[in-house]
């Protein structure tokens, strides 16, 4: 979960309590939020960040803690494209103006996300290395800070969604037009990513399985995609949905993307990541036992709840591993 709280893309003590607690608190995986792998990639001027090196002991720090209390660090690597160049949610989440810092958005075409949103600049066939570089150097930077895991943010209407959807790649070059050209990009920073990723070292991708819009992307896509992400070495679909379109009938209710990653687990024969309103301990380990997911990620209900690991130990009578400065308060935790 974003926390649009860096200067200059600089992870900070907030970072480190934020993070920190979800490990203190019975964490298997902790992962930092979407960090952007140029500047131009960023969400909002308050995004975390990864595209220089100074960036990279801030994050060890992270890293560290994460490790030291018995949970695997990793971190989303981003790039927002054409939803670049807003403000925070919490100051409002518009578009930002030239007196407000703006900067030029980039995408597959110049088509604005929604009304209001900046025209991005089409980048040209010869301008896009430049940015897979970006991710591959993203990832370098990101194993010099001690993750264990890079995920390649692929979702959300962000720019690597951008290319692979048709309702935002109007492209007729080879990067656009077919199935094929159009996951062009994706594939392109994959391959770079595991140039440089240790083989021993996981690599997980989120995509948006359905951008829940006639015409758009699917989730039989989906599934020809993970196909790809896996023989080029991405170990596991992270598989959310939507985002690319300001307008979307999404049919919200509890693990309503379930059936994405179980579709895909079973159809691309990939390991998957569930997500989406999995907020019961009995909801997430069923899903787990009936072999939807390999695994279930949590975001708002963490935010919630910091030691939501604990809790669902205690009602799935399972031991947990509680840290001995609580342990006076967990007797029962094992």
């Amino acid at each position: 979960m974003c926390q649009y709280s860096c200067h200059d893309g600089f992870a900070n003590d907030w970072h480190l309590v934020h993070l920190g607690s979800r490990a203190v608190g019975g964490a298997a995986l902790v992962t930092v939020e979407a960090t952007a792998v140029e500047e131009r990639g960023r969400i909002s001027p308050d995004d975390m960040g990864i595209w220089k090196d100074e960036h990279i002991e801030p994050l060890a720090r992270i890293a560290r803690f994460v490790k030291e209390h018995g949970a695997t660090p990793a971190i989303q690597l981003a790039h927002a494209g054409r939803k670049a160049s807003t403000a925070a949610p919490f100051k409002g989440g518009r578009p930002l103006a030239a007196e407000q810092g703006a900067w030029q958005t980039v995408g597959p075409s110049s088509l604005p996300f929604a009304a209001g949103y900046d025209t991005p600049w089409e980048l040209s066939v010869s301008e896009i290395p430049t940015v897979i570089e970006a991710f591959a150097l993203a990832a370098k930077r990101a194993l010099a800070a001690g993750f264990y895991i890079v995920e390649i943010h692929g979702a959300h209407g962000y720019l690597i969604h951008e290319f692979y959807s048709p309702l935002s790649n109007h492209r007729t070059d080879s990067y656009g037009g077919s199935f094929s050209n159009r996951i062009r990009f994706a594939v392109e920073v994959i391959e770079a990513i595991r140039a440089v990723w240790p083989e021993h070292l996981p690599i997980f991708m989120r995509i948006s399985s359905s951008d829940w819009v006639e015409g758009g992307w699917s989730a039989e896509d989906s599934v020809k995609l993970a196909l790809e992400a896996k023989r080029r070495g991405v170990d596991l679909i992270d598989c959310s949905s939507g985002g690319n379109v300001a307008k979307a009938n999404i049919p919200l209710g509890p693990g309503y993307q379930v059936q994405f990653a179980e579709k895909i687990r079973k159809e691309a024969g990939i390991l998957t990541g569930a997500v989406g309103m999995i907020t019961e301990p009995a909801q997430a380990d069923a899903i787990i036992r009936q072999g939807q997911a390999d695994l279930v990620l949590l975001a708002r209900e963490f935010l919630r709840e910091p030691y939501w690991p604990i809790k669902a130990a205690k009602e799935l009578g399972v031991p947990i591993h509680v840290p001995d400065q609580y342990a006076r308060a967990f007797p029962a935790a094992g």
